[in-house]
């Protein structure tokens, strides 16, 4: 039996069955291959909208990413620059040994570099000299009307050790300097001395003298540590934990504490505070306090192609915009050495 099935709607025909099978025939209308028409200028100016939108989301979130990586890798930087160079001086001063050799106390000062160079000096500060080092960077701190003066001190310490089966003296020291080595444009360079002499042949005053007259150039006594130190300082302390400053004692006459009735310690100046001391005969700190302020790489890049040179001074102008910018270290060093009968 013949069937047959119109479908308007789909333009579809079932036609006949013969022996048990189907045969589909399908009839496509000539309207469903008709073009429709394409997208209007406003669909179009709406899509690129929306893309615009998002590649910018996009962007600012690749920049955001990268500038979140640059910040890492400029904290992992410093903080690795400053922990090897915070190793050199806490290695350097918590070998510190008293040398006890004498002293000639009438003879501290010398305007050459204020004191007598052929005195045997433990331990050694002063502020670094600026005819030859940056002068101090003074920082606006954020949020805050008060000022940040990062502090710049040299310092040398003696210690004695058994280098290649002989008794030896070795002198260490530390200095931060615009001016050495000559032609370049490094700034708040830091450079570590470090000298020995066998005991039996000289006195530690030797070393100490070194320290202040050797140039930074001669390589054989001074290292090139790293850039960006804007501020060094160190802090002596008692065995009882409180800082050694010129009013330590009230019993101090120009400057000179006593000690068990030994002149083993001498203050630079008559306000309270340390900005220079010097420890001699069998004086050495209990503890050591450094503090290490360490400039960031982009900054010091920034600075480094400035003119610092008068009326302007551009360098020190940008850098004391710039406080953020500064990473401290402070560590507290025990010095091992250290003889307690001298603060009884």
């Amino acid at each position: 039996m013949n069937k047959q099935i119109r479908s308007s709607e789909f333009g579809v025909r079932i036609a006949e069955k013969q022996d048990g099978l189907s045969r589909l025939a399908l009839r496509v209308p000539r309207s469903a291959f008709r073009i429709r028409a394409g997208f209007t200028l406003v669909e179009m100016l709406v899509t690129l909208a929306l893309l615009s939108l998002i590649v910018l989301a996009l962007m600012t979130v690749f920049n955001s990413t990268q500038k979140a990586f640059r910040a890492s890798l400029t904290q992992t930087d410093i903080l690795e620059s400053g922990r090897l160079a915070m190793g050199l001086i806490t290695s350097d001063l918590e070998a510190m040994t008293p040398s006890s050799s004498p002293v000639n106390t009438n003879s501290l000062w010398n305007y050459a570099d204020n004191l007598n160079t052929n005195n045997n000096f433990n331990f050694y500060a002063v502020l670094a000299n600026y005819f030859t080092a940056p002068p101090p960077l003074i920082q606006s701190l954020t949020a805050s009307s008060q000022l940040r003066t990062n502090v710049l001190e040299k310092f040398f310490s003696l210690s004695h050790q058994n280098i290649g089966g002989s008794p030896t003296w070795v002198g260490t020291g530390y200095v931060v300097t615009n001016m050495a080595p000559p032609d370049t444009n490094d700034i708040y360079a830091l450079y570590r001395f470090y000298a020995t002499t066998n005991v039996q042949a000289a006195l530690p005053a030797s070393l100490y003298n070194a320290f202040l007259s050797v140039p930074l150039t001669n390589t054989a006594y001074w290292s090139h540590l790293m850039d960006g130190v804007v501020d060094l300082t160190v802090r002596p302390y008692d065995p009882n934990g409180l800082e050694m400053t010129n009013t330590y004692e009230t019993n101090y006459n120009g400057g000179t504490v006593t000690f068990t009735n030994q002149n083993t310690l001498f203050f630079l100046q008559s306000v309270p505070g340390v900005f220079g001391f010097y420890m001699y005969s069998n004086t050495v700190p209990a503890s050591v306090q450094v503090e290490l302020g360490v400039l960031e790489d982009s900054t010091l890049q920034r600075a480094e192609g400035l003119p610092n040179v008068a009326p302007a001074y551009a360098q020190a102008a940008f850098l004391s915009n710039h406080v953020g910018q500064v990473h401290l270290f402070r560590q507290r060093v025990v010095i091992r050495n250290v003889d307690p009968t001298v603060y009884q």
